[in-house]
C-alpha cells in the first residue's frame, strides 16, 4: 500500500513553480513574435513561414518521449529529474539567445538561421520541459497537494507570460527594426536561465524516490500508454485546447497591427489575454477542490471557447470590447492550463509501477502539448495564406485586402473556438475524477530486456 508523503513545503512549491518562468518565456514569444518576424521583417510568405515555425516543434514529438524514457532511466544522486533542469535550461537559453541574430538578407539565409536556431532551442527544451513536467508525480502523493502545487506553477506560470509577452513587443518596438527582435533574443534568454536555475536550485529539498529501472522497452511503455483510457482522452483534450490557444497567440500582433491599430495594443492585447490569470488562478484552485477538477475544467473551456467565439465579430467591434472578450478567454485559460496539469500526475502515478514510467508518460503528454502550441501558428499562417496575407521586409509599406483581414480575424477567433468545442467531446469521456478511482491500466506485456 502506498504510504503518502508529508505536505511539500511553500519554498519547494515556489521553487517548483519557477521552472515556469522558463517554460512561459518559450512557450510564449515564439508563438507571439516568431510568425511576424519571418512575414513582417524577414519577407518570408506566410505558408513557408508556417512550415518554419511548425517543424522544429513537431520534432519534440519524437523527441519528448525519449527525453522522457532517459529520465526515466536516469540514477543521478540529485534525482533522475532535477539535474536536466539546470543543463538543459541553460543550453535553451543560449540558443533562444541566437534564435533572432540571424541576417535578414538574403531572405533564405534569414530564414535557415531561424529554423536551425529553433530546431536547437526544441532539443533542449525537450530535456527541461519533460523531466519538469514529472516531477510533481514523483514529490508527492496527495491528490489535492498535486493541484496547490499546480496553483503555483500556474500562477507563477502566468506571471512569466505576462512579463515576457507583454514586454517583448514593447521591447521590438523601442530598439527598432535593427535591434528591436535581437533585444528580445537576450531578453528572453535571461528569463529562461533565471527560471531554469530557479527550478534547479528551489527543488533542492523535495522528496527524492529511488526506484529500481523498468526493464520493459520503449515500445511496450508507449503501447501501455496508448491503452489507457483516462491519459488518452485528458491528453486529447489538452492537445486540441493547444492547438487553439496557440493560434490565437499567433494572431496577437496581426490583430494588433492591422484591426486595432493603435500604439502598444500588442502589449494590452496580449495583457488581457494573460493578466486575469494572476487573479483568477486561486479561484480556479477552490473551485476545483469544492467542484472536482474535472468539472473546472470544463467550466474554463466553456469560457475560453466562448470568449473566442464572441471575437468572430472582431473587425466590427469597438477596442474595450475586443479587450473584454479577450479577458474572458483569459479567465478560461487559467483554469485550462491549471486543470489538466493537475490532472496528469493523477492519471500517470496511479500504478504500481508508475514510478519507473512516469516520465514517460509526461514525455508524451508534452509531445501532445508542443504539438499543438506549435500547429496553432501554423493553421494560423495556414489561415493568412488562405486569405492572401502580403508579407513584406522590415521597412517596407503594404496593404492588406478584406480577405486578409477576415482570415485574421477568423483565425484569432471562429478556429480556436471550433477547437475548443471539439475538445469538449474527449473531456466529457473523462472519468478519473478522484484519488480513489481504481486503476485501469491495462498490465504490461511480458518483460524482456533492451537489445
Amino acid at each position: 500500500m502506498r504510504v503518502t508523503t508529508p505536505p511539500l513545503t511553500r519554498a519547494v512549491r515556489r521553487g517548483y513553480g519557477l521552472g515556469s518562468v522558463a517554460t512561459g518565456a518559450f512557450g510564449t514569444v515564439p508563438g507571439l513574435l516568431l510568425l511576424p518576424y519571418l512575414t513582417d521583417h524577414l519577407g518570408v510568405t506566410a505558408a513557408v513561414a508556417g512550415v518554419i515555425v511548425f517543424l522544429p516543434k513537431a520534432w519534440d514529438v519524437i523527441l519528448n518521449p525519449i527525453a522522457g524514457r532517459v529520465s526515466d532511466r536516469s540514477e543521478h544522486p540529485d534525482g533522475k529529474r532535477r539535474p536536466f533542469l539546470i543543463r538543459a535550461g541553460l543550453l535553451l537559453a543560449a540558443a533562444f539567445a541566437l534564435l533572432f541574430l540571424g541576417p535578414a538578407t538574403p531572405m533564405w539565409v534569414g530564414a535557415a538561421w531561424v529554423a536551425v536556431a529553433y530546431l536547437a532551442c526544441a532539443t533542449a527544451y525537450a530535456f527541461f520541459q519533460v523531466p519538469y513536467v514529472a516531477m510533481p508525480a514523483e514529490i508527492t502523493d496527495d491528490y489535492d497537494e498535486r493541484t496547490r502545487l499546480m496553483t503555483w506553477r500556474v500562477a507563477i506560470l502566468a506571471l512569466a507570460i505576462l512579463v515576457s509577452g507583454g514586454a517583448s513587443p514593447a521591447i521590438r518596438d523601442a530598439l527598432g527594426p535593427e535591434w528591436g527582435y535581437r533585444g528580445v533574443g537576450f531578453f528572453v534568454a535571461a528569463m529562461i536561465a533565471l527560471g531554469a536555475w530557479g527550478a534547479w536550485r528551489g527543488t533542492r529539498l523535495a522528496p527524492v524516490r529511488q526506484v529500481v529501472v523498468t526493464s520493459t522497452t520503449f515500445a511496450d511503455q508507449l503501447r501501455v500508454i496508448r491503452s489507457d483510457r483516462p491519459f488518452r482522452l485528458l491528453l486529447t483534450t489538452f492537445i486540441l485546447q493547444a492547438l487553439a490557444t496557440g493560434a490565437m497567440l499567433a494572431g496577437v500582433d496581426y490583430v494588433a497591427r492591422w484591426i486595432i491599430g493603435t500604439p502598444l495594443s500588442a502589449t494590452l492585447l496580449f495583457a488581457c489575454f494573460v493578466a486575469p490569470a494572476l487573479v483568477v488562478t486561486p479561484l480556479w484552485q477552490r473551485y476545483g477542490t469544492a467542484h472536482g477538477k474535472k468539472r473546472g475544467y470544463l467550466f474554463a473551456s466553456f469560457l475560453l471557447g466562448g470568449g473566442a467565439l464572441v471575437l468572430v465579430a472582431l473587425r466590427a467591434m469597438p477596442t474595450p470590447a475586443i479587450y473584454a472578450a479577450v479577458a474572458v478567454v483569459g479567465i478560461g485559460y487559467a483554469g485550462g492550463q491549471m486543470f489538466p496539469m493537475a490532472m496528469l500526475p493523477d492519471v500517470a502515478s496511479r500504478t504500481s509501477d508508475a514510478q519507473t514510467r512516469v516520465g514517460l508518460y509526461t514525455g508524451v503528454w508534452t509531445a501532445g502539448e508542443t504539438l499543438g502550441l506549435s500547429f496553432g501558428p501554423a493553421v494560423y499562417a495556414a489561415m493568412l495564406a488562405l486569405g492572401g496575407y502580403v508579407s513584406s521586409s522590415e521597412g517596407s509599406t503594404v496593404t492588406q485586402g478584406s480577405s486578409a483581414l477576415t482570415a485574421i480575424a477568423l483565425g484569432f477567433s471562429l478556429v480556436p473556438a471550433a477547437l475548443i468545442a471539439l475538445s469538449l467531446i474527449s473531456l466529457r469521456g473523462y472519468a478519473l475524477t478522484g484519488p480513489s478511482v481504481a486503476p485501469t491500466t491495462p498490465a504490461p506485456p511480458p518483460e524482456r530486456q533492451d537489445p
